[in-house]
């Protein structure tokens, strides 16, 4: 990471990168008015001209809807500029105020409320923190109540890099502002399903309004992943902006997002047969057509007898034209061997099978792992490296897992503008923010959608649903949760100030149980370990990219862990109740049967009075038993992730 400095032109390099004011125009609608430094070199700080792949950003910044709140927070994440680098990460802080209250009022200002958003794009992802810092400003910005005042933001922009620019990356810090354990008292069981619905890579959207809910309960449940906040989003949003809708109709024809690598295993590169490879490297979300690059792959002995050229262009490894819509991710993360092979070619092997004398066939396994072709940074040569990479910066255990990679999007909030996204074939998957209802009406976009506010989750998938139906051990670990953090929560010294049950023993508790899912992987007679996850869940699982990179290299310090399920045991009463506990928590069957019996436990009540006195004490003995037990199998209402009752955290 760079350290704060001075650059070429004066400014201080560090991880903020621009400093921007995004207002809402009543003849152009969402528009930048101010950047710090100019978003596009050589421009004036008050161009309204954007980057092209930063063409989102007035509409991430200020959100749709928020003239009905005065104010809010969005974060929000944008490509990196020219297709090469890292996610920029967008925090935006929205305001309203009266035009009336203004000191200085420009002619454009022709509505009674202006409304403007101050955001800082940053290298790193601080949302909390930078959030902190920047609603300070947001709020001095407008009570100057003069806009052409931008001196304090030249100012914020010269600070956060000062005092940012040593800044790690390791630490609380990172998850300020982000609480697994509202996340928990708030969706309770529900939490694990959240999670084993992001390992297997599907398209999850989330719903709330307004945006600060919203973005605070995706990042959270993200938050539970090892690793995944620090160094797991730098490749999350890799997605190329609709230009027209002329060019969408093409883009169907056009070249998949390019990773810089194929990936493949050895036998499949022997079998080319080929003195050259064609590598095409396009950018993210750059032109369509690729850069092309020859360069000598392997050195294999031709057979000059059969009169072959040895650069003949047939033998080229060519990746697919196109993402197939009907993957579940793109093909140029594992290629199928028939993409590689070549008619002629085939007839070439059959007959001369000794051209390969340099690499014997004994030499390499067929299940040896997947090589990367990978072109180096300065010498363009290429070179193999076994296993898959991922790209992002991992620990001993292979954390942060590469889920947000290849076309598998993190929009912690996603504007209108940006709907074409979930149909888009290049986008395999992902997981996303919406407060807009047309987001949620379409519900075939989706695989899941999580309405916040209810703490539902709606699977349409009954395969899928079935995939993650909890088993007994994830119950009684998500009961484990449930019941360490809601102990003590009416006790104001002790809510939230222990280890036990606070925001750092939950995200300790899901390392726990990805580590120990992760290592019953690897285990021969894993069986009956993984029943324990969920068979059909890890069979599924195993089919997803994370879990194939991760698998492809070597992690040994997860010898050291036991690969049973943390909540492993024999099948007890206490586990029906659980279960039916969550069933009539969860199922649309047992909730009609949870509002049948406190219907009938109410008109039991009534009756007991209707009849009198000696009478009602019995049939009041018998409401206070049925509501004793009612009460084991039913849980309070979801309170806010924001407004808990009382004023607690």
């Amino acid at each position: 990471m760079e350290k704060s400095g001075r650059g070429g032109d004066g400014a201080p390099r560090g991880p903020v990168l621009h400093i921007v004011v995004v207002g809402f125009h009543h003849k152009k609608g969402c528009q930048v008015e101010f950047s710090y430094p100019p978003l596009i070199p050589g421009d004036g700080h008050d161009s309204h001209t954007l980057p092209e792949e930063w063409k989102y950003l007035p509409f991430l910044a200020l959100p749709d809807g928020a003239h009905n709140y005065q104010e809010d927070t969005v974060f929000f994440h944008l490509p990196p500029r020219n297709g090469y680098g890292a996610t920029v990460y967008g925090i935006s802080c929205y305001r309203q105020i009266e035009a009336k209250a203004l000191k200085v009022r420009q002619a454009d200002i022709t509505r009674e409320t202006v409304q403007k958003s101050v955001c800082v794009l940053s290298k790193l992802p601080l949302y909390g923190l930078l959030q902190a810092k920047l609603q300070l400003i947001t709020h001095a910005y407008f009570e100057e109540k003069d806009f052409s005042q931008i001196s304090i933001l030249k100012e914020l922009y010269e600070h956060m890099n000062s005092s940012l620019g040593g800044t790690s990356l390791e630490g609380s810090q990172v998850y300020l502002g982000l609480s697994p354990r509202d996340l928990v008292l708030h969706f309770r069981h529900k939490v694990l399903i959240l999670f084993k619905l992001i390992l297997l890579e599907k398209k999850v959207l989330f719903y709330i309004s307004p945006v600060n809910k919203l973005v605070g309960a995706l990042m959270t449940v993200l938050s539970l992943f090892p690793g995944m906040i620090e160094h797991g989003l730098s490749d999350c949003s890799q997605y190329r902006p609709r230009k027209s809708m002329s060019e969408d109709s093409g883009l169907h024809e056009s070249n998949p997002p390019a990773d810089g690598f194929v990936s493949m295993s050895a036998p499949d590169i022997l079998n080319a047969n080929s003195g050259t490879a064609k590598k095409i490297m396009t950018g993210n979300h750059g032109e369509d057509a690729g850069i092309k690059t020859e360069e000598p792959l392997l050195q294999v002995e031709e057979d000059h007898s059969k009169g072959q050229e040895p650069n003949d262009t047939s033998q080229y490894l060519k990746p697919p034209s196109r993402p197939s819509p009907e993957s579940s991710e793109s093909d140029w993360e594992t290629l199928d061997p028939s993409v590689l092979e070549d008619p002629a070619l085939k007839e070439r092997e059959q007959v001369g099978s000794e051209q390969t004398n340099s690499f014997p066939k004994e030499s390499v396994p067929s299940d040896s792992p997947p090589i990367t072709v990978q072109p180096q940074a300065n010498t363009g040569q290429v070179v193999l490296i076994p296993g898959l990479i991922s790209g992002l910066e991992e620990d001993q255990y292979g954390m942060p897992l590469a889920i947000f990679t290849k076309g598998y999007l993190c929009l912690p909030y996603m504007a209108l503008q940006q709907h074409h996204l979930l149909s888009d074939v290049t986008v395999r998957g992902f997981v996303a923010g919406a407060t807009n209802i047309l987001f949620r009406q379409q519900k075939h976009l989706s695989d899941a959608i999580v309405e916040v506010e209810e703490a539902l989750i709606q699977i349409h998938d009954p395969e899928l649903r079935k995939l993650l139906n909890p088993t007994t051990a994830d119950l009684r670990f998500a009961d484990y949760l449930v019941r360490h953090v809601t102990e003590n929560r009416d006790d104001v010294f002790l809510d939230g100030t222990g280890w036990e049950g606070g925001d750092e023993w939950i995200r300790a508790q899901f390392a726990v149980y990805i580590h120990a899912l992760l290592a019953a992987t690897l285990q021969l007679d894993h069986e009956k370990i993984l029943s324990d996850y969920g068979t059909a869940f890890v069979t599924a699982w195993k089919n997803t990219h994370n879990y194939r990179v991760w698998n492809s290299n070597k992690h040994p310090a997860l010898a050291e862990i036991n690969p049973n399920h943390p909540f492993q045991g024999q099948y007890s009463v206490s586990d029906m109740k659980l279960r039916f506990s969550h069933s009539v928590q969860n199922s649309e069957r047992g909730k009609k049967i949870g509002n049948v019996m406190v219907t009938t436990s109410r008109n039991v009540v009534q009756t007991g009075k209707a009849v009198g006195q000696s009478v009602g004490g019995a049939f009041s003995s018998a409401k206070t038993a049925m509501s004793s037990w009612l009460s084991t199998f039913t849980s309070p209402a979801p309170q806010s992730l924001t407004e808990p009752p009382n004023g607690k955290p």
